[in-house]
């Protein structure tokens, strides 16, 4: 069971009502910023719920939720209604094929409106039964506990009419729901079984990486010895961090699994590097678990990158450590952690050699972060604004490389402190900038059209009767993406 939904519509809220838990309080910013898989007892049957992340940046987490899962809940908020997030989980859920419930949360609240979210919906073609559709619908209080019970008994009876079963007799098949290298366990992962029975000693393998199941958890941590379809599982033993997202298989022994990933291996296309010429931010990424890996270099893919480019040397989970210290000197590129500590000598080091670091605990604020950065390689641009032009009619003195000249605006308006082209004959002859500005022999700001001026000239070229001056700024602007 897969649950969806815009940012704040109350997914994790209601993963905790029905665990009893308070995951919630322990996001940074209230934010769930990878994906989790949790598993409840309703009577005598097992619900797995993928809790997954429901901000913009984790399009990707929330595909892959929705693709390993039997059902889904879309999680709506009864006041604020349909958002884009909602519209993006119900695409997921549709190219999934899976069945879907709709939960109407926070129905609690006074300004509550669940048959406008229904309409709503309806224009999205999810018509739920109270509207004539078949899509079931739930009105539901994640933080009273309203209507919880009865969203329980629904998921069942779902399951039960759509026939949902499991393969239990081979090998265990799955995915890699979360993973993250832990200083003490080593390389550890939370892997979803979809089929087949996963015990401890059986050889694994990954697109990436592969090892033995020495230990074996179930999603609160307590030890097992097997793990079933549709159960959640941490597992310890890997050789390296799994890839997020990663299919795994049994094999008969780690050859075989290291050769199946050499195989994997030769299948993965090359990479198209970047050309020379562009201005590139070069980036080392250590982050807290490898679903932040993926979420993180997804949204920075959606930064404007037609003036600076960015290339990630290096994304890994783990500390920052004295190796990402050198690889950023020698690539003058910006080491980011996210939710990692930096350990000594990598710290003495970037003290040294000037490495700068940025740590982060909210994805968000990495990312503008980042967005800072690579607008300082945007080189700044200077803009010019004309004002007006002015006929010469008048020398009044003329002196070394100063002139006063009158004459009048036949366009636009006249500003003190502007620059000037002179043009003769509509040729371009020269430019000056205008020191003082009169009317009526008074020190004035501007001049409007039609109205004649006095103005004090500073520049190389000597202006005549006749000539034509385009008055105009120029101005320095900070570079943009």
């Amino acid at each position: 069971m897969v649950v969806l939904g815009h940012i704040d519509h109350g997914k994790t809220a209601l993963l905790d009502q029905i665990r009893k838990t308070r995951i919630t309080e322990i996001e940074t910013g209230g934010i769930t910023q990878h994906i989790g898989a949790y598993q409840v007892t309703e009577g005598d049957k097992k619900i797995t719920f993928i809790d997954t992340p429901g901000h913009e940046a984790f399009s990707q987490m929330r595909s892959r939720g929705a693709k390993v899962a039997d059902l889904a809940i879309l999680v709506v908020d009864s006041c604020e209604g349909v958002k884009a997030q909602t519209k993006e989980a119900i695409s997921h859920i549709r190219k999934s094929g899976i069945p879907m419930i709709v939960a109407l949360n926070k129905i609690d609240k006074p300004e509550a409106n669940p048959e406008k979210v229904k309409r709503e919906l309806a224009q999205e073609s999810v018509l739920v039964e109270s509207l004539g559709g078949k899509i079931p619908s739930i009105e539901i209080s994640a933080i009273t506990g309203q209507g919880i019970s009865e969203l329980l008994g629904l998921i069942l009876l779902v399951a039960e009419m759509e026939e949902l079963k499991v393969t239990v007799n081979k090998k265990a098949e799955g995915l890699i729901i979360e993973s993250y290298l832990d200083h003490l366990k080593g390389p550890t992962a939370t892997l979803l079984i979809t089929e087949g029975v996963l015990k401890k000693g059986d050889i694994l393998g990954t697109f990436s990486t592969s090892g033995k199941v020495k230990k074996l958890e179930d999603f609160q941590g307590y030890p097992i010895e097997r793990a079933l379809p549709s159960d959640p599982a941490i597992v310890i033993g890997f050789e390296g961090v799994p890839k997020v997202g990663e299919n795994f298989k049994i094999f008969p022994d780690l050859e075989t699994a290291k050769n199946h990933l050499k195989i994997l291996e030769k299948k993965v296309p090359e990479v198209l590097e970047i050309s020379t010429d562009q201005r590139v931010l070069n980036l080392i990424l250590k982050t807290d678990v490898a679903g932040s890996v993926e979420a993180i270099e997804e949204i920075l893919r959606t930064l404007p990158q037609e003036k600076v480019v960015l290339r990630i040397l290096k994304s890994k989970v783990g500390e920052v450590n004295e190796g990402d210290v050198k690889l950023a000197k020698g690539g003058r590129a910006l080491i980011l952690g996210f939710r990692v500590k930096v350990n000594p000598t990598a710290k003495v080091l970037t003290e040294r050699e000037k490495i700068k670091i940025m740590a982060f605990d909210v994805i968000y604020d990495l990312v503008e972060g980042v967005r800072k950065f690579m607008e300082r390689k945007v080189l700044s641009e200077t803009v010019r604004t004309d004002f007006g032009k002015v006929k010469t009619l008048v020398k009044f003195l003329t002196e070394k490389n100063r002139q006063i000249v009158g004459g009048k605006v036949i366009e636009g308006e006249v500003k003190k402190g502007a620059l000037i082209e002179i043009f003769r004959d509509e040729n371009l002859i020269g430019k000056g900038k205008m020191v003082n500005l009169q009317k009526n022999k008074k020190d004035v700001e501007r001049v409007l059209k039609g109205e004649e001026c006095g103005i004090l000239y500073e520049g190389d070229t000597k202006i005549e009767e006749g000539d034509v001056l385009v008055i105009y700024i120029e101005e320095r602007r900070k570079g943009e993406l």
